[in-house]
C-alpha cells in the first residue's frame, strides 16, 4: 500500500465523508497552477453529469487570465447555469483537498450566485 501525503491524504479522508448520489451530486474542484476545473458527478452510477474549466469554449474568449479569481467566479457560474439547464440544483461541494480560499472559494460564490445549492 502507497502512503498518500498532503492534499492526497485529504482528500481521501474528505471523499470518505462525502458522497454525491441522484439527488444531491457531488461538485468536485481541481486546481492546476494555471487552469480551474470543476464537474458535477454522481458517485452512484459513476458518472459525470456536467463539467465547466477555464478551457471551456465559451470561456475562452472572455477570460484574459485564466489564473485568477475572476476567472474562477465565471467558471462557477458557467457550471451552474449547464446543471440547472439538467434539473441539478442542490450539489455536495468536494473541495478535493484544497483550502476554501482564493480561487477554490471564488468558484464556489460564482455557482451558488448561478443558483446551485450548497
Amino acid at each position: 500500500m502507497t502512503q498518500l501525503f498532503g492534499r492526497e491524504r485529504k482528500k481521501k479522508n474528505i471523499r470518505r465523508k462525502i458522497k454525491g448520489n441522484e439527488n444531491r451530486p457531488r461538485l468536485t474542484v481541481f486546481r492546476s497552477n494555471r487552469h480551474i476545473y470543476a464537474q458535477v458527478i454522481d458517485d452512484t452510477k459513476g458518472h459525470t453529469l456536467v463539467t465547466s474549466s477555464s478551457l471551456d469554449k465559451e470561456l475562452r474568449g472572455i477570460l484574459q487570465k485564466p489564473w485568477n479569481r475572476e476567472s474562477a467566479y465565471k467558471v462557477g457560474e458557467v457550471l451552474a447555469k449547464k446543471a440547472l439547464q439538467k434539473n441539478i440544483k442542490k450539489v455536495v461541494f468536494d473541495r478535493a483537498g484544497y483550502k476554501f480560499h482564493g480561487r477554490v472559494k471564488a468558484l464556489a460564490e460564482g455557482a451558488r450566485k448561478g443558483g446551485l445549492i450548497f
